[in-house]
């Protein structure tokens, strides 16, 4: 890797291939505090973002100094710093890229080269410092000019440890609960096996009753007889399958769901990892008790990083797919999808590019509740979509957006339902209803695809 050797020369050199137009070729020191506008002129920073990116530069420069002293201690609380700090982000300033990003690039790079799997994923990695670099040096934000031979390797798969999305508080307040739960399931197993070994050794009340030679032979042919009757006794017939159910949106359990918080996903930088309240009893399949609100929650995953500002993921109300069968997303179990609104594109275009916004249940709405489309709520939703049925495949291409900025269903996009009853009686286009009546929105996409 070429900044193994020297950081700081290496990153001006970096920057002049990467950014030519801005950086001269002549220049023999770069101002790296007032260099992100000018890099990255298509993004606006404030007096605070400029500041902020100062002062992570300035903690490269600390980090900087301390390998060069091989001072461990210092080493590790800065590595520690940025570790924590991008659990949370997907850059130093949030989303926008800076200098400090690509400083931190030169000078951690060569460390992470360096380190083993163990180093990097295990329990004790620096996971996020792993994506982070990653997000760097392949980033189009970034558009860092490195060649593929330059590129510090590493395998998004090979995750030794997923860290849970919590703070440090709540991790040790629930690893005190689980010892005390543990330690009174011991104790109460314990009086039990104890309990059992007297009956059975010390109490003579309880001692087992002996069989007599002659009573033996007469309560086998007892056992004998009830034996034989119970298998002449006809079988009771199988019930007729129940009728399978008509072709319908219905089927997809879409709920309001409530974003309690979100966190970048430490294995991969397109996804976040929300913790959501989707109106689950306790102790429902794929859920969790989220132990800062005592709620019910499921995680999930969802590749909109890069596309939704993560500020914007954080204590909001959302529409959730629930019946979706779960799937484990770079070694983290998602629970459900987020619906979300983006242009509609040509068959074979990319359709990930953006813009992208949340489909939105009105404020008042409580999560869990029943979300559904107008002339399409009869019918209860399936507990689990099968995968080889593709009901959502089916149904999902009528998902749109009208001119009012209503999330809504087109029925004519479905073929399936083209001369069915039921379509005779719904409406062309049903928007995205709650239970009370309230019409789920986009902030500004008409006519786009909903998924």
């Amino acid at each position: 890797m070429a900044t193994a050797s020297a950081p700081e020369s290496s990153l001006l050199s970096l920057l002049y291939r990467s950014y030519p137009t801005v950086i001269s070729p002549d220049a023999t020191e770069l101002d790296l505090a007032h260099a992100t506008p000018k890099i990255f002129s298509q993004n606006s920073y404030t007096e605070a973002e400029q500041a902020d990116a100062k002062q992570w530069l300035e903690a490269v420069r600390g980090l900087t100094a301390g390998l060069a002293k091989d001072d461990k201690q210092v080493v590790d609380t800065i590595l520690g710093t940025f570790n924590t700090h991008l659990s949370t982000r997907t850059t130093f300033l949030g989303a926008k890229p800076s200098v400090a990003d690509i400083a931190a690039y030169a000078v951690i790079g060569p460390l992470v080269e360096k380190w083993t799997p163990e180093e990097r994923t295990g329990e004790k990695g620096y996971h996020y410092i792993v994506r982070h670099i990653d997000f760097v040096q392949n980033g189009s934000v970034f558009g860092l000019r490195i060649p593929d031979e330059e590129k510090i390797s590493i395998d998004l798969d090979d995750v030794r440890f997923v860290p849970k999305p919590a703070d440090p508080k709540e991790e040790k307040e629930r690893k005190k609960k689980e010892k005390a739960e543990a330690i009174a399931a011991g104790q109460e197993k314990t009086m039990v096996v104890g309990q059992t070994k007297g009956n059975k050794v010390n109490d003579p009340v309880h001692e087992a009753p002996t069989t007599t030679t002659e009573e033996a032979p007469a309560a086998s042919k007892k056992d004998k007889q009830k034996k034989e009757k119970k298998e002449k006794k006809e079988k009771a017939p199988k019930p007729p399958p129940a009728p399978a159910a008509p072709p319908s949106p219905s089927l997809i359990d879409l709920r309001v769901g409530h974003i309690l918080r979100a966190i970048n996903h430490p294995n991969a930088d397109s996804l976040f990892v929300s913790t959501i309240d989707c109106g689950d009893a306790l102790g429902s399949d794929n859920t969790s008790v989220d132990e800062a609100t005592g709620k019910t929650v499921r995680t999930v995953c969802s590749g909109l990083n890069g596309l939704v500002p993560l500020e914007e993921m954080q204590n909001r109300k959302v529409v959730v797919v629930c019946n979706l069968k779960p799937v484990t997303m770079r070694g983290i179990k998602s629970a459900a999808m987020v619906l979300a609104a983006s242009p509609k594109v040509a068959e074979g275009e990319d359709s990930h590019g953006g813009p992208v916004e949340l489909a939105t249940p009105p404020a008042d709405a409580a999560a869990g509740e029943r979300v559904f489309f107008e002339g399409w709520s009869s019918g209860e939703p399936e507990k689990q979509l099968n995968p080889k049925k593709k009901v959502w495949e089916t149904f999902q291409p009528g998902f749109t957006t009208t001119d009012s900025l209503e999330v809504a269903f087109e029925s004519a996009q479905i073929p399936v339902l083209q001369g069915a009853e039921a379509t005779a009686a719904a409406p062309a286009v049903g928007k995205l209803v709650t239970q009370a009546g309230g019409v789920c929105t986009v902030k500004s996409l008409k006519g786009a695809a909903v998924r």
